[in-house]
């Protein structure tokens, strides 16, 4: 080394060389035990079963291998989450399935219900070769659209099987029947698909981050729904005319009678009674809409439902600066209140950085030594024991001290940066620290808030150092080299690598003090070589002193900001906390220039029910062609549009009675019920404008049209519930919504359009 004029020194004389552990950054412990983590991903195209079988087989071999000491455990297995989530929906695949063969034998025989129930399988199986072809698996959105679809997959057979039927009946032989009956219906179940797949379509098309998480969804309905109309076109004719029997037909069935009881003693009278008041009908049933819509601020509005896993994750943060020591002890301080819960079966604490990634929509965090997560899962799926342990724990951690605690549940649905989020935007950084604090404090107080993080509530503490520029200069100081030696003195500098014989680099990290903490009073013992080699005290062109900053400076818009963000507890509604927010905030005096805005759970919720309100126009306005092109008319397309109405009346009425609120799967389910609601309404004009053709006055021909498609109209709304039940009643918080918006629009749609549709009909329609 260049030592003062010019005189050579060697780094023996003037420093100590040797190996040293690198600096530690990260720890990790499994139920309180130190650990290493070891992680596998799925490479895409890949089935997780096949992976982690072979990953099974490899691990046993290993376990045998490893001494006493050491154990292998296995902290999280996505498979079996998986396997978990598709048993469950091919367990409602399979009820649905039982349900709507159920129905169709009741009400159509043995034989006949055999040629409809065909119609599934042969779907299923096409629907999933496309959606194979699209790159899409079987996974959680694609088997829930499989279960929506599969009580319509046997409309269109049981349309055409009811009207072949019929014709049998009047004498016809089997393959007169077949041809007859399959064309007279042909367009009208064709345009009825159509209208199905157009409501699904748009949702299909959706391009935000929404939209990617729910498309393989509507893409297996539309490919189901297309392969089922083929089938009833092609297959269910064709099978009619070989295996149908008049025997067979002229037997009685016990739902068959109780369908024509329902016509002969109530449905013929009704039908009689509104054609004659069409008027008071009207009335009636537009103030019960108007009804149903007020009801809808009593339903609510939410976006997607907590996880329902029997897992959480435990996030600490310790202020800005804290060490990984520091960190590891507030870690401690929670594996003790973990080895005292009964229902928790492991947990898994990292600590410097995240989690690996375990969910999709939980971002891990950086290396970071103020950073530590838990992941931790109980021994049984039981919502009342997983409430208990995420409150006790949440009160056992609050207010503890030099660290902020966060218990979190999963939740469903697209990252968001949490369920509340309140953005205070403004340019001077003291005057949003205050604010910040008032709206910290309206949050805090809030009902079920938990977890309220403010990013301004701490100040992070720096070490400024401020050189004296003129005084460098005099003594010949580059600034380059204060700022070296001041990086070497404080956290080591690398030099450089050194790589031994067999090949290992290790980094020559350069530092002035080994084995000591540095503190600020080392200062004093820092010395700068001049241009000349003459050591300058580092106090003398330099001044040190601690300062205040903020942790971090946000931007949204290019705008400075400040987001104070909040879970809620439980169930506990959003909307309805934010709601309060916004109300104690509007009472807040602001500053001029600054402004709030609202993030989180409610942005993205507005983001996706937007992208949603479009889809829904589109499938009307796809929808409301097809039917001018059907029936060559722009009132009749307005006669089968009023089903959507009635449809909203029953949708209201059943997530209110439920208890759900109107979240994004409901908005799902309402875009599908206008598809789904207006093929009865379609199926009852089309018959009637042939009654017509062939000369019956329209009072007349009304009446007859809805005697004779009143039981293909039951009967296929009956398939789309039986179908969909078990996926509401046991597919959890996520499908429940969507499941009653359809059942309960489907049902009161149903009722009322055979009855409203006539009426309008009448009233649109001269002789």
């Amino acid at each position: 080394v260049a030592g003062a004029e010019n005189h050579l020194l060697y780094l023996k004389d003037v420093a100590d060389v040797s190996y040293a552990d690198a600096e530690k950054s990260y720890y990790a412990r499994y139920n309180g035990k130190k650990a290493i983590f070891i992680t596998a991903s799925q490479k895409p195209g890949t089935n997780i079963f096949d992976i982690r079988d072979n990953l099974d087989t490899k691990i046993s071999g290993f376990i045998e291998r490893l001494p006493e000491s050491i154990k292998l455990e296995t902290v999280f297995d996505q498979a079996e989450s998986v396997s978990f989530r598709l048993n469950g929906f091919f367990l409602n695949l399979l009820q649905g399935l039982f349900l709507v063969g159920i129905i169709v034998l009741l009400a159509v025989g043995m034989r006949a219900s055999l040629i409809v129930i065909m119609a599934i399988p042969i779907s299923i199986l096409i629907g999933i070769g496309f959606l194979d072809m699209s790159h899409y698996g079987l996974e959680q959105m694609s088997i829930a659209g499989l279960v929506i679809a599969l009580g319509l997959l046997v409309d269109n057979a049981i349309v055409v099987i009811e009207n072949i039927s019929r014709y049998i009946r009047k004498g016809l032989s089997r393959t007169e029947a077949a041809i007859r009956g399959t064309s007279q219906i042909g367009w009208a179940i064709t345009s009825s698909t159509i209208t199905t797949v157009f409501a699904f379509l748009p949702i299909m098309m959706m391009q935000n981050i929404t939209g990617e998480f729910i498309r393989s969804m509507p893409l297996t309905v539309v490919y189901t729904l297309m392969a089922s109309l083929l089938i009833a076109l092609i297959l269910t004719p064709y099978l009619s005319s070989k295996f149908l029997t008049m025997e067979d037909l002229n037997r009685k069935r016990w739902l068959r009678e109780q369908l024509n009881h329902e016509i002969d003693n109530h449905y013929r009278r009704s039908l009689a009674f509104v054609l004659t008041h069409p008027a008071r009908t009207l009335g009636i049933v537009g103030i019960v809409f108007i009804l149903s819509l007020s009801l809808f601020p009593l339903v609510g509005i939410s976006f997607f439902p907590k996880a329902e896993k029997p897992q959480f994750i435990i996030n600490i943060n310790t202020p800005e600066g804290t060490n990984i020591g520091q960190t590891e002890r507030v870690t401690e301080f929670i594996d003790s209140l973990l080895q005292t819960q009964p229902a928790v079966r492991h947990y898994a604490v990292n600590i410097g950085h995240g989690n690996p990634r375990i969910y999709y929509n939980v971002i891990p965090q950086k290396n970071s030594s103020r950073h530590a997560q838990f992941f931790v899962t109980l021994k049984e799926r039981d919502h009342e024991v997983y409430t208990d342990v995420i409150k006790q724990l949440r009160l056992a951690t609050t207010g503890y001290p030099g660290a902020r605690i966060e218990i979190k549940e999963f939740e469903q649905g697209p990252p968001v940066e949490a369920p509340i989020a309140i953005r205070i935007l403004g340019d001077n950084l003291s005057t949003l620290k205050e604010i910040a604090a008032r709206a910290e404090k309206i949050i805090t107080n809030t009902p079920g808030t938990v977890n309220v993080n403010n990013p301004l509530g701490t100040s992070r503490t720096d070490i400024e150092i401020k050189i004296n520029r003129e005084k460098a200069a005099i003594l010949g100081v580059p600034l380059v080299d204060i700022d070296r030696t001041i990086r070497a003195s404080v956290a080591g500098l690398v030099v450089g690598k050194y790589r031994d014989n067999e090949g290992d680099e290790y980094n020559i990290l350069l530092q002035l003090f080994e084995g000591e903490k540095f503190n600020h009073r080392d200062f004093e013992r820092i010395y700068v070589s001049s241009l000349k080699g003459q050591p300058v005290p580092l106090t003398q062109i330099a001044t040190v002193q601690f300062v205040a900053s903020p942790q971090a400076i946000d931007h949204y818009d290019l705008e400075r900001n400040v987001t104070i963000t909040a879970d809620v507890e439980g169930n506990l509604s959003v909307d309805a906390a934010t709601a309060q927010i916004l109300a104690q905030m509007d009472k807040t005096e602001m500053p001029r220039g600054y402004r709030i805005a609202v993030g989180g759970e409610l942005e993205k919720r507005e983001e996706s029910f937007g992208g949603m309100f479009r889809a829904v126009l589109i499938a009307l306005i796809g929808i409301f062609a097809v039917l001018v092109l059907q029936f060559r008319s722009y009132s009749q397309p307005l006669i089968v549009f009023s089903a959507i109405p009635l449809a909203i009346i029953g949708s209201m009425f059943a997530l209110l009675i439920t208890g759900y609120s109107f979240s994004f799967t409901a908005f799902i389910g309402l875009t599908s019920l206008v598809g789904i609601v207006v093929n009865n309404s379609i199926i009852l004009v089309d018959y009637t404008n042939q009654l017509r053709r062939e000369g019956i006055a329209v009072v007349a021909a009304l009446k007859r049209a809805g005697e004779v498609r009143f039981i293909p109209i039951v009967l296929t709304t009956a398939t789309t519930i039986g179908g969909l039940l078990p996926l509401t009643l046991g597919g959890g918080s996520l499908w429940a919504p969507m499941g009653w918006t359809i059942i309960g629009g489907l049902l009161v749609s149903t009722v009322l359009t055979l009855l409203v549709v006539p009426v309008l009909y009448k009233l649109f329609t001269r002789d």
